[in-house]
């Protein structure tokens, strides 16, 4: 990307038009998901410096991966073994470069999640078109799995270990894949995020 995923304008606008400090996609991540939430809690590599004025100001959490180099599953790792320290038992979980839902959608994805836990699933997540998307919510068997499987792995091996015990809700947000790794990735997410305005 060249900059600081987490430090993205967004909503796109925000770019030319916002007073400092700038909307994020970091901050706009952490604002949408604190009505739902206990805790947030951000998980930093070696750009904890740079997003900690952000997660503080927006009142979460910061925690540090010891060992970013050793990949994205592995922050997820540091930061479900931070939340069950801080006594949760279940979480949402998105990464940084995939939008927000909007609130109505997070909201539906929250009441799914108890009507899930009562018929012994693990997680929801949201679904458009039969394209899943973020945040995942995940309660303690799944967090579990996360936790015991090797820092080698990736989310998407232990998500299909345990598909059958995930449900799929549709949402009318378009589900942008994470991954906003070139300024065309941003650009192209930031026009199609523009043209539904």
């Amino acid at each position: 990307m060249g900059t600081d995923k987490a430090l993205l304008p967004w909503p796109p606008q925000a770019q030319a038009n916002a007073a400092p400090p700038q909307p994020t996609l970091l901050s706009a991540a952490i604002l949408a998901l604190q009505p739902l939430t206990s805790t947030v809690l951000v998980v930093s590599g070696r750009n904890q410096e740079r997003i900690a004025p952000i997660v503080e100001a927006s009142g979460a959490f910061l925690v540090r991966n010891p060992a970013p180099e050793r990949g994205q599953f592995s922050s997820l790792q540091v930061g479900l073994g931070e939340l069950l320290a801080r006594g949760c038992d279940s979480a949402m979980i998105t990464p940084v470069d995939c939008p927000p839902l909007r609130a109505e959608s997070l909201s539906l994805l929250c009441a799914t999640f108890e009507h899930a836990l009562g018929r012994a699933l693990w997680a929801v997540a949201p679904e458009n078109g039969g394209r899943h998307g973020h945040p995942l919510l995940a309660n303690r068997k799944l967090i579990d799995a996360f936790l015991a499987a090797p820092v080698t792995s990736n989310a998407r091996q232990v998500l299909h270990a345990h598909a059958p015990r995930i449900q799929y809700i549709p949402v009318p947000d378009r589900l942008e894949k994470a991954g906003l790794n070139t300024p065309q990735d941003y650009a192209a997410v930031a026009a199609k995020a523009q043209s539904r305005r």
